[in-house]
C-alpha cells in the first residue's frame, strides 16, 4: 500500500502521544513501555538496534515504543547511544529501563561508533530518536541479508511526519521526487541513498571495514546552508566502507518504510524552502549521479 497523501498510517499513532512530553505520561503509559521494551533486552542477541540520543528526553520514548512494537520473532537488543545529553535523557532511559551507553564526545559518528563497538548482534540496525518504525521493520530489514549472502548492507524508505497542525501535501511531494532521486542515484552514487535512521548492516563486516569513522563531523541535524553543515556524513561513510566486502539492498516495502521527524527541513527554513534547496543542489550533481563522475 502506498504512503497517503493526507493521513498517517494507523499502527503509528498508538506511539505519538500527542501534546504529552515524557513527564506527562501516566504511570501506566509508562509502565506500557518499559514492559514492551524488556521483551527487546537479549543478552544473546541475533539483532543489535543502536540509537544515538543528543536531548531527546521527549522524542525518544516515542521512537522506543514503536520499536518495542515488533512483530519479529527474533532476538533483539535495543540499545541507546546518550551522546553528552543535558537534558533528562539519561533519567528517560533509566525509567524505562532500556540499555544505555554514554558517548562523551559529541557527534553522531562517535555515538553510532560506540554503538557499533558495543553491538552483541550479527546483525545491525541503526535507528534515530526522533524517528517511528513499523512493526514488520526488524525482519524487512534483516531478510536481504539472512537470504544472500553477497548482501552485507541495506537500506530502507521514508517519509516524513508533519510539523505539529500541518497537513502532508508538500512533504508527499517532496517524498515522491526523492524517489525518483534514489533511483537514478543506486546504479553509480548509491551510498549517498544510505540514511542513518533506516539502514542496517553485518556487524562484523562493518567493525572489520573501518565502521562511521569519519574526517568533520556533522552536528545531529545538519541542516543544508548551515555554517556546521559538513558533506561527509558517517552514514555514506558506512555504506562505502560495506560495499568494500559486498553489495547493498534497498529494501522497497512499505513495512520497511519509517517515518522521521520533519525538524531537520524546519531547521533548514521550512519545507518550501527546503525544496527548493535540495532540488538546486541535486539538479547541480544530476550528471554526477548519472555517471558517477
Amino acid at each position: 500500500m502506498a504512503v497517503s497523501l493526507l493521513y498517517l498510517p494507523n499502527w503509528i499513532k498508538q506511539h505519538l502521544f500527542i501534546d504529552k512530553n515524557f513527564i506527562d505520561l501516566t504511570d501506566a503509559e509508562i509502565q506500557d513501555i518499559k514492559s514492551r521494551i524488556s521483551k527487546f533486552q537479549d543478552d544473546k542477541p541475533e539483532i543489535s538496534i543502536m540509537i544515538p540520543a543528543w536531548n531527546e528526553e521527549n522524542n525518544i520514548y516515542r521512537a522506543l515504543s514503536s520499536l518495542a512494537s515488533s512483530n519479529t520473532k527474533r532476538r533483539v537488543e535495543i540499545v541507546v547511544i546518550n551522546n553528552n545529553s543535558t537534558d533528562e535523557t539519561q533519567k528517560v532511559l533509566e525509567i524505562l529501563g532500556v540499555r544505555n551507553y554514554l558517548q562523551p564526545i559529541q557527534g553522531t559518528p562517535f555515538a553510532r561508533q560506540l554503538g557499533l563497538e558495543n553491538a552483541k548482534g550479527k546483525y545491525h540496525l541503526c535507528a534515530d530518536s526522533d524517528t517511528f518504525y513499523p512493526p514488520d521493520w526488524i525482519d524487512c530489514m534483516i531478510k536481504p541479508m539472512d537470504e544472500n549472502k553477497d548482501i552485507v548492507g541495506v537500506y530502507g524508505r521514508y517519509a516524513f511526519l508533519p510539523p505539529h497542525k500541518n497537513g502532508r501535501f508538500l512533504l508527499w511531494i517532496y517524498e515522491r521526487l526523492t524517489g525518483i532521486i534514489i533511483r537514478i542515484r543506486k546504479k553509480k552514487r548509491e551510498y549517498i541513498n544510505v540514511l542513518g535512521f533506516n539502514m542496517g548492516f553485518l556487524t562484523n563486516v562493518a567493525k572489520n571495514n573501518g565502521g562511521f569513522k569519519v574526517t568533520d563531523v556533522r552536528k545531529f541535524d545538519n541542516a543544508l546552508g548551515s555554517e556546521y553543515f559538513v558533506e561527509e556524513a558517517e552514514d555514506g561513510r558506512m555504506a562505502l566502507n560495506l560495499m568494500k566486502s559486498g553489495r547493498l539492498k534497498l529494501v522497497k516495502s512499505n513495512q520497511a518504510r519509517v517515518f522521521t521527524s520533519s525538524r531537520r527541513l524546519v531547521a533548514e527554513g521550512g519545507i518550501f524552502t527546503s525544496f527548493i534547496n535540495r532540488f538546486k543542489t541535486h539538479t547541480q550533481r544530476f550528471s554526477e549521479y548519472v555517471n558517477g563522475k
